[in-house]
Order: C-alpha cells, then structure tokens, then sequence
C-alpha cells in the first residue's frame, strides 16, 4: 500500500568531523521530525554526510520512528541513502529487518522523501506485510 505525507523538521544539530578545503567536509547531524500523514508521530535522525560543495552532498543513516503508520502503532527503524543537491535533499530509505515493533512488527517498509520549503518535506512509503 503506497501512502503520503509530510515531515516537519523539529530540531537539526550538525558538527563538523573534518574538513579538507572550502566546502569540503564530512559532518554529523542529530535531527528530530514530526510526521503527519499516512505516517503520523516523531523520529530521531543521525545523518553522517558528505559534501563536496555546500550545494553538493551525500548522505547515510539511521532514523528511528515511533507512531503510526496507515493505521498500525509501532516503532520502526530506517537506512537512509540520500543527497542535498541546489538546496534540495532527498532520500531512499528502507526498514531494517527485525527493527518494527507493535503492530508494525510483520510489515517492510521502503520510501523516498524529498525537501520543501520551510523545514519540511514530502515523503511516499510502500508498506506490505
């Protein structure tokens, strides 16, 4: 089942591990969401990034949700494998076998999501059990 919605971003925390020149870099962000849609609740973010420019990044990491989804309460935990290109992130992201609890625990759950304007973005998730 495909559902939709949107994420808020609540909170972004991002250190810098090293950097090479200007606008090379490798960082850390901490982030929070809130979630409204088909995916409904909070989540906790850790992205390891990349970029090459400031306009020009990758991405890794880990989210872990806690609310509902399509009308099943539940945590779940999420890979991200993203970028930040012109201002405008996006990500592919998959659950993690064996992270879903509650009434999530026998679903697999992939998604994108892509950035808007004023701290949000869109996602779109598939859901099977």
């Amino acid at each position: 089942m495909n559902c939709n919605g949107q994420f808020s971003i609540t909170g972004w925390d991002e250190n810098i591990l090293s950097e090479k020149r200007e606008g090379v870099k490798q960082t850390h962000a901490s982030i929070t969401q809130a979630y409204e849609g088909s995916m409904a609740g909070q989540s906790d973010v850790e992205f390891l990034m990349s970029y090459q420019t400031s306009m020009l990044a990758l991405f890794v990491g880990f989210e872990s949700f806690v609310g509902v989804i399509d009308g099943r309460r539940g945590t779940v935990s999420f890979k991200h494998d993203g970028k930040f290109v012109n201002g405008i992130a996006s990500s592919n992201f998959s659950s993690i076998d064996g992270s879903a609890t509650g009434e999530l625990s026998n679903c697999a759950i992939s998604g994108t999501f892509e950035s808007a304007e004023g701290g949000k973005a869109n996602y779109t998730i598939n859901l099977t059990e």
